[in-house]
């Protein structure tokens, strides 16, 4: 085996007391995959920063951190955190390279209209498409060692499987890959050694399993629909088509599972019915009564009724304020709390989904901040839940918890819930039905039929 190009030896970092990481050991060779595993919180993207020299304000290091400046590339879990939303793509990338490069990496990394990506922002792009588009950044950087953290999240399985493929093709090349990742299955193919960490210390890598997720009870079908939405077609702001013609309905106690490839129109859709998405033609109704396209035209009572949980969690808080602040400033402004009143219920519904009380966003891992995210919806009472990707990123007891918390809302209030996902697994456990849309943002299928 060919010398490390990159090291971690018995790294400690604690931050005000509390010990994220301890004794971490890890080397990245050329043309191999080390993966880290490990619950949300557990110290993987921690670790992987640490080969960039980034580490918590505050933080005491002690420990060996070996990697050549300038060698290590980063592909963050939130991708739209390192793209400037006001530059488009090919701004972005083509301070890196020429043309042809900027169009080559951006095909290694399954983006197959290079010309359309780079004459749009950010913001018209999928989640897993402004993933991608990191990738490539990273690949024209011509790092020697990549840290992608959760690269699959929010892919598709078609894409996933190119994207494995992809990394797979340039681990071969020799780069040095370093996954951290929640999915089993790409670890299982890509990976030539796995660290695993639980409360920031190395483990056995026999002790991860994949936590089984218990079914939950289903509803009956609902004989009137809470939402609906007829023939709603949008537009990005350069013209381009995002949604063609789609219709839905859904129903109190009812799970809509909403699938199909990145860039297929799924947050488009889910933005268009909570007033996030107002350039669009058609109806979203609420009990049969039109609602307001923008956000900003509709009452206290629509903003709390329809609610909407992003799949980029940690760009959906502000950095400076504690996340219990933040969940019961929604319950004040939407639910009509007082603040300590408010307070209490947002403390109530974090630790109902294992969220630490009293942080900042900085301090919680990309689970965490996650649940935080589903509580924020949660503490004014929703009766609509769009859930955008909200499982994509979490360890398998943290997608556990989730699931099993929107199950047991969904049969005890009759919360309506609209899952944009490609978790086809969570799919199954929760929707009642599926409607899957294509690249064109078109219907594929009945949207009314039963899974």
């Amino acid at each position: 085996m060919t010398a490390a190009l990159a090291e971690v030896r018995d790294l400690r970092v604690e931050v005000g007391g509390r010990l994220l990481l301890d004794g971490v050991h890890l080397r990245a060779h050329p043309g191999r995959v080390t993966a880290l595993l490990g619950a949300s919180g557990s110290g993987k993207t921690t670790t992987g920063l640490a080969l960039l020299s980034e580490y918590p304000a505050g933080a005491k290091v002690s420990g060996l951190v070996r990697a050549p400046a300038g060698a290590v590339g980063y592909v963050p879990q939130h991708p739209a955190t390192v793209l400037n939303p006001a530059r488009r793509i090919g701004a972005l990338l083509g301070e890196l390279g020429p043309r042809r490069a900027v169009e080559d990496a951006l095909r290694r990394a399954r983006l197959d209209d290079p010309a359309a990506v780079l004459r749009r922002f950010p913001h018209q792009l999928s989640g897993g498409q402004q993933q991608r588009v990191v990738i490539a950044q990273a690949l024209l950087f011509g790092a020697r060692v990549l840290v992608a953290d959760e690269p699959t999240t929010g892919q598709d399985p078609e894409t996933k499987r190119h994207l494995v493929a992809e990394l797979a093709a340039l681990v071969r090349d020799g780069l040095a890959l370093v996954l951290l990742s929640h999915d089993l299955d790409v670890v299982r193919e890509l990976a030539d050694e796995v660290v695993m960490l639980r409360g920031g210390r190395p483990v056995e890598p026999g002790a991860w399993a994949e936590a089984p997720t218990v079914g939950p009870r289903r509803s009956a079908a609902p004989a009137a629909p809470i939402l609906a939405a007829h023939q709603v077609t949008a537009r990005h702001r350069g013209g381009a088509v995002a949604l063609a013609g789609v219709s839905l309905t859904l129903g109190a106690g009812e799970c809509l599972a909403l699938t199909g490839r990145s860039g297929s129109g799924k947050t488009t859709l889910g933005r268009c019915l909570a007033g996030l998405h107002d350039t669009y033609q058609g109806t979203v109704a609420l009990d049969g009564r039109p609602l307001p396209r923008s956000l900003r035209s509709r009452s206290r009572a629509d903003l709390a009724a329809v609610q909407y949980v992003f799949q980029d969690a940690r760009s959906a808080f502000d950095e400076r304020r504690p996340v219990v602040d933040q969940v019961a400033r929604a319950a004040v402004r939407l639910a009509g709390l007082g603040p300590a009143a408010a307070r209490r219920q947002a403390a109530r519904t974090l630790e109902g989904l294992g969220v630490p009380v009293g942080g900042r966003p900085a301090e919680l891992s990309g689970g965490e901040l996650q649940r935080a995210a589903l509580a924020r919806a949660l503490v004014v009472d929703p009766r609509v839940l769009v859930c955008d990707e909200i499982t994509s990123g979490l360890d398998a007891l943290s997608r556990r918890l989730i699931l099993d918390h929107l199950a047991g809302l969904r049969d005890r209030t009759g919360l309506a819930l609209l899952l944009i996902t490609h978790d086809r697994s969570a799919a199954d456990i929760l929707a009642d039905r599926t409607l899957h849309l294509q690249p064109s943002g078109c219907v594929s299928g009945s949207p009314s039929a039963a899974r």
